[in-house]
């Protein structure tokens, strides 16, 4: 198997990296914060000080950073990975970024006699532990069958939905949905909780029924914990929504319930909430503590 190059160690990065190197892929690692890095440098991967030295490193590149902003940065960046040759090479944005973000580094890998993917995902950092990941993926489809192997390291549902941008597109639509369950989520417990509910009992029980959803039984049980630690970061979820309302408006449909989402996560930013993970939004009912 071809050397891996992992750009962005957060807390999904140092997950999918671990899971690689348990199946014996071998791993250059970097990230702004070093110290991010440690623990895997520890078990076998190899640190690289910047973008451009994991590309000439490496053979396959996944970059899994915050914003659209650090994706461009780090691809065409004074130290980014088309600053070194890159033919080829493959190289997988797993990043919730625009589409047109992801077409430019399609356009700019085949001139550069590479190939890229965009392939963001969704499972949040449960699923990046498990390895049960769900990997939506646009771009050449020749790449997209040589990474199966490596997608099968820490994903569990995998498919190609089309040219550059389509990758970008599905998980538009998985957050779309996401938006829903966590806000229906949110409205359930303050209802049940404001009706003297045991929410314990009432998890289980509209578990096993048709209101059973992901967001509910994972995130639901932390909320009765008072545990806010991000999964997924206020902050990001915010910015994927604010990608999927621009490219909803730019395709001339509107989704009000998922402009109503931005706005209540927006709310919860705007009261220092950004660096919790999404299940936070019932603080807006239950105050800072939850």
């Amino acid at each position: 198997m071809r050397t891996i190059g992992f750009i962005g160690i957060g807390v999904m990065g140092h997950s999918i990296v671990t899971n690689m190197m348990k199946h014996g892929l071998s791993v250059n690692v970097y990230n702004r914060t070093k110290s991010k890095t440690d623990e895997l440098v520890r078990n076998g991967a190899v640190w690289k000080d910047t973008p451009e030295e994991i590309a000439k490193a490496s053979e396959i590149i996944f970059t899994m950073v915050g914003f659209p902003q650090d994706v461009e940065k780090v691809y065409f960046g004074e130290q980014g990975i088309f600053k070194t040759d890159v033919s080829g090479k493959i190289l997988v944005d797993l990043t919730t970024s625009t589409p047109s973000l992801a077409i430019r580094i399609a356009k700019e890998a085949e001139t550069c006699g590479a190939a890229a993917l965009d392939a963001p995902v969704s499972g949040g950092d449960l699923g990046a532990k498990n390895g049960t990941l769900t990997i939506m993926v646009g771009g050449n489809e020749e790449a997209y069958k040589t990474l199966v192997p490596v997608f099968e390291t820490f994903g569990k549902t995998f498919n190609l939905h089309g040219t550059a941008g389509k990758g970008q597109h599905t998980k538009m639509a998985n957050q779309i949905m996401i938006a829903g369950t966590m806000t229906g989520m949110t409205e359930m417990l303050v209802y049940a909780e404001k009706a003297g509910l045991d929410l314990e009992k009432v998890i289980e029980t509209l578990g096993g029924g048709s209101a059973s959803n992901w967001s509910m039984n994972n995130y639901g049980p932390r909320i009765l914990k008072a545990d806010y630690s991000p999964g997924f970061f206020v902050k990001h979820f915010i910015k994927d929504l604010r990608i999927a309302l621009d490219e909803a408006r730019a395709m001339e449909i509107t989704l009000p319930a998922t402009k109503m989402a931005e706005e209540l996560y927006s709310q919860l930013a705007e009261k220092g909430f950004e660096n919790d993970g999404t299940q936070a939004l019932i603080k807006l009912w239950w105050g800072a503590e939850g």
